[in-house]
């Protein structure tokens, strides 16, 4: 009798303790994969802090990412299923329990890569994040202008976000490029993932037909050089921006106009429009102006839809980049929302890049921001003539993605998506094509008044 008790006991106490461990193990929410000419990023949505330890393996090329007291369950699982046949730099993933207490991810590559590993805290409306950022292993962009100096070639070069996203020494073990003892996980068919948001990534237009920057011919005229307009479709990816009365977001919504600016600006002579983003990924603020200044952009200009918490709030504004405070409280609080985009989106504040912080910080030449304010005043007032206006003039804050400091650069709110009259015209095609004139007549009228100065060969088709 006593050794039945005994045996219960232990048998109860044995219950308790695998039941301690499951509610301690970490549980994935979700996966997400984002596809992009510029990088993949691989998200884990966790109830907790991930722990992990990242290896980079040869022949052939892999990465393995050990998962240290993660369940395996349906989320993980299915990750490989959110894997694109097209995805640049990505052939497969292979998830499994490499041993007790640890789940292994094994990412088959395409190509050599450079893997960024950090860990996010809650933001938004995520939960814990492991995020794994995949960039090639040269910068693609620096290629393209490499190329663009050499005549005969054609620069079908991809764009990259000079972005760094650290690892945490606490957790990640250091690279190690030799045999490691692997398990024996079957691959799965890539195929395309669910497209819906935010519990899986949609799949960028970008990643299904290889998104190139093409160096086009010279379209000049009458010996005139060829001006760079750099458009930024505000948000992506892991940050959706704002989401509208009727569901929209601000993310798809700024893109689709992006992309019509860019055909309309194509479109004149002497003129070129280049995208800061091409699909449905995440760019951190500091990497558009980068990448705005790498390609010698004449102008900047960002598209965004504002939100606020009335649905009654309505029309357009355009703001500038302010030295000393914001014009308003509307505006800084504003800058503030937007400027959380890199906390949702996810990357790190601690830039040490030199340049970089150059970038970021050389805000004294306010001659760019009284041409940002002309430009800005110039499109404020054809953007009147088709929409209502929010505010009559132009506004200024301390917008992060308007900080470089030799490019007359503003942010356009095309309107408030979370008034449903406005959301409606924000995703009615029509109503698009007026934007996107109104704010090019702008442009035009600004460079009418302010002839573009010559910049160096690199920057002209």
């Amino acid at each position: 009798m006593n050794l039945l008790r005994t045996l219960k006991l232990a048998c109860s106490f044995l219950l308790v303790f695998f039941s301690l461990q499951a509610v301690a193990a970490t549980t994935v929410t979700a996966t997400r994969v984002w596809p992009a000419p510029d990088y993949t990023r691989i998200t884990l949505e966790s109830n907790k802090p991930i722990s992990y330890n990242l290896l980079r393996l040869k022949d052939p090329e892999r990465l393995v990412v050990d998962l240290v007291d993660v369940d395996l369950g349906s989320n993980l699982k299915s990750l490989s299923d959110r894997v694109l046949a097209s995805d640049p730099y990505i052939r497969q993933i292979r998830v499994g329990n490499f041993k007790p207490g640890v789940v292994r991810m094994v990412i088959d590559l395409k190509t050599d890569i450079r893997p960024e590993l950090a860990t996010l805290l809650p933001a938004g409306e995520y939960q814990h994040r492991l995020v794994l950022d995949i960039y090639p292993a040269l910068d693609p962009l620096m290629a393209m202008l490499e190329q663009r100096e050499t005549p005969a070639s054609s620069a079908e070069q991809v764009m990259k976000p000079d972005v760094k996203v650290l690892a945490q020494p606490e957790t990640a073990a250091p690279l190690d490029t030799s045999k490691a003892p692997e398990i024996n996980l079957p691959g799965k068919p890539e195929q395309t993932m669910a497209q819906s948001m935010p519990e899986a990534a949609k799949a960028p237009e970008s990643a299904k037909a290889a998104p190139v920057l093409k160096a086009e011919p010279n379209k000049s005229r009458e010996g005139g050089r060829v001006i760079t307009i750099a458009i930024d479709a505000g948000h992506g990816g892991e940050d959706p921006g704002a989401k509208g009365a009727n569901g929209s977001y601000e993310k798809n919504i700024t893109l689709a106009i992006a992309k019509k600016l860019k055909q309309a600006v194509d479109a004149e002579p002497n003129m070129r429009g280049v995208l800061t983003r091409d699909g449905d990924y995440f760019i951190p603020l500091h990497g558009r102006v980068v990448k705005a200044r790498k390609l010698q952009a004449d102008l900047f200009v960002s598209i965004h839809a504002d939100a606020a918490l009335s649905s009654q709030a309505k029309g357009s504004s355009v703001f500038a980049l302010s030295e000393h405070g914001a014009t308003s409280a509307m505006a800084r609080l504003l800058a503030q929302r937007e400027n959380e985009s890199d906390l949702i989106g996810g990357v790190s504040f601690d830039v040490k890049d030199p340049y970089l912080a150059r970038t970021l910080l050389d805000l004294s030449q306010t001659a760019t921001i009284n041409d940002s304010l002309k430009l800005g005043k110039s499109v404020l007032d054809n953007v009147g003539k088709i929409n209502n206006l929010h505010k009559q003039s132009v506004e200024q804050a301390g917008f992060a993605v308007l900080k470089s400091p030799d490019i007359p650069s503003i942010l356009v709110e095309t309107a408030f998506i979370t008034n449903p009259e406005e959301e409606r015209k924000l995703n009615d095609e029509n109503h698009q094509d007026k934007l996107v004139a109104s704010i090019l007549t702008g442009i035009k009228k600004y460079f009418a008044s302010n002839p573009a100065l010559a910049k160096p060969k690199m920057a002209e088709k």
